[in-house]
């Protein structure tokens, strides 16, 4: 089920207008269990770290913290667009100088670096291919603004010697991720089925929870070119998760006409 704090994200993320009264908020707690309590407890947290802001109505939206994630989280539908040819090289991120002992800077520059599939080639060196638009510039700027430290030090690395660059393709768990290519695309495609027999309440907390986890899926995806990771199979995620999207829309529509405009699972990475 989800917390307080990642319902209220996720549903702020998706409102016409960007804002959201405490009831509607409250009734969407409602459908999975969750105190009107919990859900005030959790609004105020959330304005205290600038996730979240209060309008002059007691209306709430997102806060400027939380748009450079909400801007990437927007885009999972188009992740395979933002793939180019790659050349083999790679992006390198110099972390041996940042401190270790601000755990909020680390939370942010960990999110950081799992948003854009980094891992660790050696102590202080984490790297991910060189297949993404704009290159060194764009991720750079997009890690900054995510919440890596600006002192981190974010360039283009080739020419690794054979041992490094034999590591290097091994950093990621190619046969994890095809497998869960496959089972979310297996259990999105199953729940669709299912949703139209189900009272609402139930198909409206099923797609919110099983739409939140493939979208997680997809934004946390290190989106690797072809020759370390086939495509095809995340791309048909892409695909299922998008006919998914529709169907979760249909769904949830009526208590919340008047401020919904896509499916509430849109927003799910920003409390990770």
């Amino acid at each position: 089920m989800p917390s307080a704090k990642s319902l209220v994200l996720d549903l702020l993320s998706t409102m016409r207008g960007g804002s959201m009264p405490v009831r509607d908020l409250v009734a969407a707690g409602s459908l999975f269990d969750l105190a009107e309590n919990s859900l005030r407890v959790a609004l105020a947290r959330l304005l205290r770290s600038g996730l979240v802001e209060r309008d002059e109505r007691g209306h709430y939206r997102l806060g400027s913290a939380a748009v450079p994630v909400q801007t990437r989280v927007a885009g999972w539908s188009r992740v395979t667009d933002k793939m180019t040819p790659w050349d083999g090289g790679w992006i390198a991120i110099h972390t041996a100088a940042l401190g270790r002992t601000d755990r909020k800077a680390l939370r942010m520059r960990d999110r950081a670096l799992r948003l854009f599939g980094f891992r660790n080639l050696m102590s202080g060196i984490e790297i991910r291919p060189d297949n993404l638009m704009g290159g060194c510039d764009r991720i750079r700027r997009d890690l900054y603004a995510i919440g890596l430290e600006t002192d981190a030090c974010v360039y283009r690395l080739s020419g690794l010697d054979t041992r490094h660059e034999t590591q290097a393709h091994k950093l990621w768990d190619v046969d994890a991720l095809l497998t869960s290519y496959r089972e979310l695309t297996n259990w999105l495609k199953h729940s669709a089925e299912r949703l139209p027999e189900m009272d609402t309440p139930r198909a409206r907390a099923e797609s919110f929870l099983l739409g939140g986890q493939a979208i997680r899926a997809i934004v946390f995806d290190p989106l690797l070119p072809e020759p370390i990771c086939p495509n095809a199979e995340r791309e048909e995620l892409v695909r299922a998760l998008s006919d998914y999207d529709r169907l979760g829309r249909a769904i949830w529509q009526g208590r919340f006409d008047h401020t919904l405009i896509a499916t509430p699972f849109s927003g799910t990475a920003q409390g990770a």
